[in-house]
């Protein structure tokens, strides 16, 4: 939690964040990825400032498991004064005991932020879902809150002037702004007026940008005329070579096909599985898991 410091900004784990995706889909399955299809609603979760703290807490908290679709799992939420700004007690259940930061007794408004990524944190440990080390392992849990319709609060909680900051998570804005624009573009969602803050509308935008690159790579049909153009030479450059390499800087990578036609190999735009494809100009490609159906010019 930044929390008047440097809030770093950017896409420093991004391959992370891309493989956290990929995950999800391979854990969760096409079907279950879209019973999330709606986002939790800010109704859901508002707090007001002359709520009770604790009856308020633990009513968002019952929503957030609700939305996570954990029916069993009961969530026992307290505060006390700590570096972090949550902590969950990941026991064999059905009760788990959160730890919120003292400051949100006072900054109520982001109690759901908080809430979300500790019962993510439950939900992929049911899951059996982790990633080593603990950075990965919280990059891959704010992905999932996000990918999965709570993490927009996330981002919401992001705030940032000249002379203070606040920033919730492991992602930078930008990220949580990456993987909201993929959730949306996924499921045909707009988030754009659910912030109250401008500075997390800001990094959506930024996010968006970032996820719309992902679909004009080539080989897909969307590229632009400069990657065409590369992707052309790095092609004829690969027919010409017994054992071609992946070009330095590209997505994709050719490799031959025991004696058969050249294939480029690329990620999915949707979940960044790498997909495989014949080098033979129009191609009509579906991703296997998470079903994207991809215009192609190999």
């Amino acid at each position: 939690m930044a929390n008047g410091g440097p809030v770093e900004h950017g896409y420093p784990h991004l391959e992370t964040v891309r493989a956290a995706v990929t995950a999800l889909y391979k854990r969760l399955s096409y079907d279950t990825v879209r019973t999330f299809a709606s986002s939790v609603p800010l109704a859901d979760v508002a707090f007001g400032d002359t709520d009770d703290l604790h009856l308020g807490a633990q009513r968002v908290a019952r929503e957030l498991v609700l939305h996570f679709r954990l029916p069993d799992a009961r969530m026992i939420v307290g505060f006390r004064e700590m570096e972090h700004a949550a902590s969950v007690e990941l026991a064999a259940g059905p009760e788990y005991f959160i730890e919120l930061n003292d400051r949100f007794r006072r900054h109520r408004r982001d109690i759901g932020a908080a809430l979300a990524h500790e019962v993510m944190h439950v939900y992929l440990h049911r899951l059996g879902l982790s990633f080593p080390g603990t950075r990965d392992n919280e990059i891959l849990t704010d992905t999932a809150t996000t990918y999965l319709g709570a993490g927009w609060l996330l981002l919401d909680a992001f705030r940032e002037d000249a002379t203070s900051s606040q920033k919730l998570g492991y992602l930078t804005p930008e990220e949580f702004g990456y993987v909201l624009a993929k959730r949306s573009l996924a499921f045909g969602e707009d988030p754009a007026t659910w912030f109250t803050s401008p500075q997390a509308y800001t990094a959506y935008t930024r996010g968006l940008d970032r996820a719309r690159h992902d679909e004009r790579q080539p080989p897909l049909t969307a590229a632009g005329w400069a990657g065409r153009r590369r992707y052309a030479k790095d092609r004829r450059h690969a027919q010409e070579q017994a054992a071609p390499s992946a070009p330095a800087g590209t997505p994709y990578s050719f490799t031959p096909d025991d004696g058969g036609p050249l294939r480029v190999s690329f990620p999915c735009p949707t979940c960044h599985q790498r997909i495989r494809v014949p080098v033979r100009g129009r191609v009509r490609a579906r991703c296997g898991l998470c079903r994207t159906v991809l215009e192609c010019d190999t």
